[in-house]
């Protein structure tokens, strides 16, 4: 019987899992493994494993020599070594499409707080202070520019809901021809230097590590508020924590950080214009049920030797074989 590992996961229940793998015929087991031997240990026979924060990497990978894919419980994929996998012919695939409504939904909210004060009144309020003038400057939201690096899925959707409320938006992606209608393609430093409110949405990798940094917050305008709900090494939290003590930017609303949980001592938890939360722009009950089936359908659309429909490294399809030979199930 084929098996597949769920080498971590923190749902509570892998009963979507067991439903979808069990009906045909494959063997789940569940580990909570964290390090390289741990998953190396719990998973050395699997011919496939779901992982949520676990390494993937080369080693991990020589260790597991069933494996034939990996699938993430995300979007981000940033644990994984993908031109390790390619290199051994594993499919790695990611969830791409499971919680676009709810990102985009939390950047919304989180940035519509932010611009309003509502967090400011409701911790001044708990604290004996009624005062409606409090929050200065407050500018009408109608007509204010929203930049949003990254038109993916989550960027678009984003893009469309701060439309409706009467945002002007532009919009900067590298790797797109074209941006949805109504969204202004600019460069990245002029949306920076444009943008009322700015809303990242772009993965984490070399490429984008510390995009925001020290040179770009000093491009925002004083004024300008920070979304992040992507993932947390984007932003460069020193140099964040250096413009709000400095006032350069008016504030940052922040559902990913660059440590998770936050440390008790970091400096970001005595800012009143910082509005956190904890990694939960993923979360719903429909979000949560999707992700679980869809990570059991894509494993065993490769154990059935198909083509998963969103793998992260689909060059390793291109190389001079994958992993295994010949389908381990039906279907």
């Amino acid at each position: 019987m084929p098996l597949v590992v769920i080498t971590d996961c923190d749902h509570g229940n892998i009963a979507s899992e067991e439903a979808v793998l069990g009906a045909a015929g494959v063997e789940c087991r569940l580990c909570q493994a964290k390090s390289e031997d741990e998953v190396i240990a719990l998973a050395q026979d699997a011919d496939a494993v779901l992982f949520q924060y676990a390494p993937i990497t080369g080693r991990v990978l020589d260790g597991l020599p069933r494996c034939r894919v990996a699938v993430r419980y995300g979007v981000g994929v940033d644990t994984a070594d993908l031109a390790a996998a390619t290199e051994r012919g594993v499919v790695v695939v990611n969830i791409p499409d499971y919680c676009m409504e709810e990102v985009s939904d939390h950047a919304l909210a989180m940035g519509l707080a932010l611009w309003r004060g509502v967090v400011l009144y409701d911790r001044a309020i708990r604290g004996g202070t009624w005062k409606a003038t409090m929050k200065t400057p407050m500018s009408r939201l109608r007509g204010k520019v929203a930049g949003v690096i990254g038109l993916g899925r989550i960027g678009a959707c984003f893009a469309r809901k701060i439309a409706g409320v009467g945002m002007t938006v532009i919009g900067y992606d590298p790797y797109l021809a074209a941006l949805p209608q109504d969204v202004r393609k600019v460069s990245f430093q002029d949306l920076l230097k444009e943008a009322d409110l700015i809303s990242l949405h772009i993965p984490l990798n070399a490429e984008t590590k510390h995009l925001i940094d020290e040179a770009a917050l000093r491009l925002m305008k004083p004024t300008a508020l920070l979304v992040n709900t992507a993932r947390g090494g984007i932003v460069d939290t020193e140099a964040l924590c250096r413009a709000l003590k400095d006032g350069r930017i008016g504030g940052a609303a922040l559902d990913t950080l660059e440590r998770e949980p936050i440390p008790a001592d970091s400096p970001l938890l005595s800012y009143p214009n910082v509005i956190l939360a904890p990694h939960a722009g993923w979360y719903s009950d429909q979000s949560i049920t999707d992700l679980k089936r869809k990570a059991a359908e894509a494993a065993l659309a490769v154990l059935r030797g198909q083509r998963p429909y969103s793998p992260v490294n689909p060059e390793v399809y291109e190389g001079p074989k994958l992993r295994g030979e010949g389908p381990l199930i039906e279907g």
